[in-house]
């Protein structure tokens, strides 16, 4: 999250203070310890004008049927064939799942592409309903037609991923999340344990976008908080609609969960307008759950960006565990309060045998206007204190980016290892951004 930095009447501190607070735009992780992706696949770019045909025919389909896409009207048993179809002809093995809710007969699809480790499953879905006063475009045809793209996307390339890959579209989400509900409550425990992560995308296309990323599961999110930061368009944990969509089921049963977000019928303030654009004091989507939310009702740059993001997401999450205790690693963002109490960033390591190396190396990487303020110290599991980092007054350049070699082989190696970071001057703050372990 953004922080509020206090400046120094110094020259040249208003343009590092800038960059803090850009920096900061980041939104913060959940804690966690994870090993360092593989390399992978790039994934392909997804076609903005192969998604935004798929809301065509959503759109064709709604205007056919009453006008909208819903729980059981004509419309929404329409929009699933035409999905299937697309599947069926690109080498999924589909299948429909029926389920009944408000007296009437409603149909999640879920979609398999052969190959990968059955008991490693990655996930990714949305809801193919809309609700009864319109079509549903953003609404979520969005998420279903840039998932649909990113399947076929899939079979283009012939992916072959160390990971099962599979697809879902719920039915009646707009009722409560019937359709994604009825899935993993009928889906066998032994089943759900192979979920190694479920992506949702619910929303995605709105006409006056945010960039939201879910913060549930740890890795997910570094996911696509990476991809966004190499475009240099900075995110926000999404919070507007957490819990009210189709990942909440999935999280529920203890399956990890991520996605992205792009507003609702909340006011984008007027620094998120300034950060992506937009219109201030207007909502991401006025026409949420309304019969204007039409194919009109769509900012291409927010569905091209996020399609291709959840490209990148299935190709890289689809890629398999790394061999563990190599790296360990927070993403955290732990804010560093000025001339205040010393915070720790945990990285809890498991699964080795034995002491840690004579030459552990130890990645951090700070965000701070004034790093001479900084006294960074790595504690070990017994305590034990290594200090990586003095206090200077006279060092004022921004940020602490540096990996230090630590003779830590008196150390058990497992256990939970800290950076801790105190700011010992006033006037400049900033935050920890990652801490990184390697034996």
């Amino acid at each position: 999250m953004p922080l509020s930095i206090p400046r120094r009447s110094l020259p040249g501190r208003a343009a590092a203070a800038a960059a803090l607070a850009l920096a900061g735009l980041l939104a913060s992780a959940a804690p966690a310890a994870t090993a360092a992706p593989a390399p992978v696949l790039a994934a392909p770019d997804i076609p903005l004008a192969n998604v935004k045909a798929h809301l065509t025919q959503l759109q064709s389909i709604a205007t056919a049927n009453g006008g909208n896409r819903a729980h059981g009207r004509t419309g929404y048993k329409a929009s699933i064939d035409y999905v299937k179809a697309k599947l069926d002809a690109a080498g999924f093995t589909t299948s429909l799942q029926q389920f009944t809710s408000s007296g009437a007969t409603g149909y999640n699809l879920i979609a398999d592409w052969p190959g990968g480790d059955p008991n490693q499953v990655l996930m990714a879905g949305s809801h193919l309903d809309s609700v009864s006063a319109g079509p549903g475009i953003n609404d979520n045809g969005s998420g279903s037609a840039a998932v649909l793209e990113t399947a076929l996307a899939v079979s283009r390339a012939q992916f072959t991923p160390q990971k099962h890959l599979r697809f879902g579209w719920w039915g009646a989400e707009e009722l409560g999340l019937v359709g994604s509900k009825y899935y993993v409550n009928n889906l066998p425990s032994a089943e759900r344990s192979k979920i190694s992560g479920y992506l949702n995308f619910d929303m995605i296309g709105s006409p006056n976008p945010g960039y939201f990323v879910y913060d549930d599961d740890p890795a997910i999110e570094k996911t696509f908080k990476d991809y966004f930061a190499g475009l240099s368009v900075p995110t926000e944990i999404e919070t507007e609609g957490d819990g009210r969509s189709d990942h909440a089921p999935f999280k529920n049963a203890g399956v990890p969960v991520g996605g992205l977000f792009t507003g609702a019928d909340y006011t984008k303030t007027a620094a998120q307008a300034q950060k992506w654009g937009g219109t201030a004091g207007q909502a991401f989507d006025r026409c949420y759950h309304s019969s204007c939310d039409t194919s009109a009702n769509i900012n291409d740059t927010a569905l091209d960006r996020n399609g291709d993001a959840i490209a990148h997401a299935i190709w890289t999450l689809s890629a398999g565990t790394t061999t563990p205790g190599d790296v360990y690693e927070s993403t955290t963002d732990v804010a560093i309060p000025d001339n205040g109490a010393a915070v720790t960033s945990p990285v809890t390591v498991t699964g080795r045998t034995g002491n840690a190396s004579s030459t552990l190396k130890v990645g951090v990487d700070i965000i701070h206007t004034w790093r001479g303020d900084l006294v960074v110290d790595l504690v070990a599991p017994d305590g034990s204190v290594y200090n990586l980092k003095s206090f200077s007054g006279s060092d004022s350049a921004d940020n602490v980016q540096e990996t230090y070699t630590v003779n830590a082989s008196s150390e058990v190696a497992n256990g939970t290892w800290k950076l801790r970071v105190q700011d010992k001057a006033a006037y400049d703050t900033g935050y920890i951004n990652s801490f990184r372990l390697t034996f």
